[in-house]
Formats: C-alpha cells, sequence, structure tokens
C-alpha cells in the first residue's frame, strides 16, 4: 500500500489555492511608493497638493529620457501580463480641463500594443445608462485579464461633476425622496465596494488626478484660443466651469479622502509641467506592475516534446 501524503489531503489543496491566492491579493493591493501616494486615512488636502514639479523634476530632457525607459519596461510588462492572464490592469485619469489627460494617455502608452488596451471616456450618461445605477455603465467596461483597461475620466464624474451640479440628479431617474447628502455618503461607498471587489478579482486598480493649477488651466486655455489648429479643443463652456474652481476642489478633496484606499489608491500628480507629470505617471505603472511577478506560461515535458517533434517536421532535411 502507498504511504499517505499528508498533503494530498483535499483541504491542503484548498488551502494551497487560497494561500496562492491571498498572495496575489496582497501584491496587487499594495500600493507603489510616491510622495503624491494619497493617504488612506482621510488627512489629504488640495492646498497642500503640489501642481510643481520639485526642484530635482524639472530636467525636461531628463524627464523625457525617464518616460522613454518606463516606456520600453511597459511594452515588456504588457506582453507578460496578457500571457499571464491572472490579472487586469484599470487606469483611471481625472483632471481639470487641459491638465494633459490625453497627451498623457497617447505619451504613457505608446509602446502599447493596441490589441491589449482600451480606453473609455464617460460623458453624460445615455438614456439607457440612466435605467440603471451609476456604476453599470463602467462595470461593462472593466479590463478582461490580461489586458490594460483605461477610463479617461470615469465613474467618478458622479461625485465630481454632478457634486458641483447637484441639478443633474434631477435627470438621473433617481428614487424619490431625493436626498443629496445622502446620495454621496452612498456613492462613495458603493465605489469604495466595487474597487475592492475588483481588486480581490485580479484587478489592479491605479488611479491619478492630475493636479494642475488654476493659474496654469488659464494660460492653456489661452493658448489654445491663440493657436487655430487647438481652437476645437476650446469650448465657451470651459470658461463657465472654470468659476466653479472652488467648488471643483471640494469636490475632489473629499471623493480623493473618501476613496484612497491601498487596493485602489489615488495619485496626486503635478500637472504643471508635462514632461514630468508623464514620466511620473509612467513610473507608477510600471513599478506596479513589477510587483506582479508576472510569467509566462511554462510547458509541461509532453508538450515540449510534441513542440520538437513539430520542429523536426518543419526541418528541411539536409
Amino acid at each position: 500500500m502507498e504511504a499517505f501524503c499528508p498533503e494530498m489531503r483535499p483541504e491542503n489543496g484548498f488551502q494551497h489555492l487560497a494561500l496562492n491566492a491571498a498572495k496575489l491579493l496582497v501584491m496587487s493591493t499594495k500600493p507603489v511608493a510616491s510622495p503624491y501616494l494619497v493617504p488612506f486615512d482621510g488627512s489629504f488636502r488640495v492646498k497642500d497638493a503640489k501642481t510643481q514639479p520639485p526642484k530635482s523634476g524639472r530636467d525636461k530632457d531628463g524627464n523625457k529620457k525617464s518616460l522613454k525607459k518606463s516606456i520600453k519596461k511597459l511594452t515588456e510588462l504588457q506582453r507578460r501580463l496578457y500571457a499571464d492572464d491572472r490579472h487586469a490592469l484599470l487606469l483611471v485619469f481625472q483632471a481639470m480641463d487641459a491638465a494633459g489627460k490625453d497627451g498623457t494617455i497617447r505619451a504613457v502608452m505608446s509602446g502599447v500594443d493596441p490589441a491589449g488596451c482600451q480606453v473609455f471616456s464617460f460623458k453624460a450618461p445615455s438614456a439607457e445608462e440612466r435605467d440603471h445605477d451609476f456604476m453599470w455603465r463602467v462595470y461593462r467596461s472593466l479590463p478582461e485579464r490580461g489586458r490594460i483597461g483605461i477610463f479617461n475620466r470615469s465613474h467618478y464624474e458622479e461625485v465630481l461633476v454632478v457634486r458641483v451640479h447637484p441639478e443633474f440628479l434631477e435627470g438621473q431617474q433617481l428614487p424619490r425622496p431625493l436626498d443629496p447628502k445622502a446620495i454621496w455618503k452612498s456613492r462613495y461607498e458603493a465605489i469604495r465596494a466595487f474597487e475592492k471587489h475588483w481588486a480581490a478579482s485580479g484587478t489592479v486598480v491605479l488611479k491619478f488626478w492630475l493636479n494642475v493649477s488654476e493659474q496654469e488651466q488659464g494660460k492653456r486655455f489661452l493658448d489654445r484660443i491663440d493657436e487655430p489648429e487647438a481652437n476645437w479643443k476650446f469650448s465657451a463652456r470651459d470658461v463657465e466651469e472654470r468659476k466653479l474652481w472652488d467648488k471643483y476642489m471640494v469636490a475632489y478633496e473629499k471623493a480623493l479622502n473618501e476613496t484612497s484606499r491601498p487596493e485602489a489608491p489615488w495619485y496626486a500628480v503635478p500637472a504643471d509641467d508635462k514632461a514630468f507629470m508623464r514620466a511620473t505617471v509612467a513610473d507608477i505603472i510600471v513599478r506596479k506592475l513589477e510587483q506582479l511577478d508576472l510569467r509566462y506560461p511554462e510547458v509541461t515535458a509532453e508538450e515540449r516534446a510534441a513542440l520538437l517533434a513539430r520542429r523536426a517536421e518543419l526541418t528541411p532535411e539536409e
């Protein structure tokens, strides 16, 4: 009779799987260290958040070199992310107008295979979307395992723009009576719960607030007006929203404090210097993916033997 191995008990097998799952969760929820990481204790203050890089980060050429290096690493990490097929990566970008979201996404993702990346931009909800809860359209757009998803604006619009414009709630077909104060608390709770679930399921969530100053935004608006090829980027509504700057800052501070958690951290990245901002975002993404121990699948001995047999068939006879 064969000796009984206690390690082969079913409960030990389940325990092994549970430990592996726990290990994956720890790796995916360990935040990348950064001076721009929004703390998890509610102490973040917009007035203290930097919009300019430190003196050591103002070398434009140095930032471009750093970005190029990160892009090269990200290209390889994306291949491993796809092959490993255990995690997805979700990148959330929020910012005031003219902060540089589009340009940052283009620059940082310039080396990524488009087949493994998808970008969604969430604007005013459609009639179909208004007939569901506010997270419904976001859930449908989550990246599959092995892929990178980018939200250029996101579910956070519902606690940013809508909080600044509470009149928008009237068009969302919400149950009566409507209690705006309760709505924000409920939405923060829902966002935290959803993002925690995504992380537990293998989706790495990184959220970036590109923190542009009011002065720099004004300068960029003027550039859009003065440069004919950039006129299309400017809207009169941009000026009207700019008048609500202080209200938006209150909404951002509250949202970031309520939803920056280890499994879905926010990074408040200085955005007045585009080269520094792009290099910083790319570096955080790369270091996060490097934490995951992404691997190419290993073939079995039998599979390897089959490959060698096929190779022999394809090799021309001498």
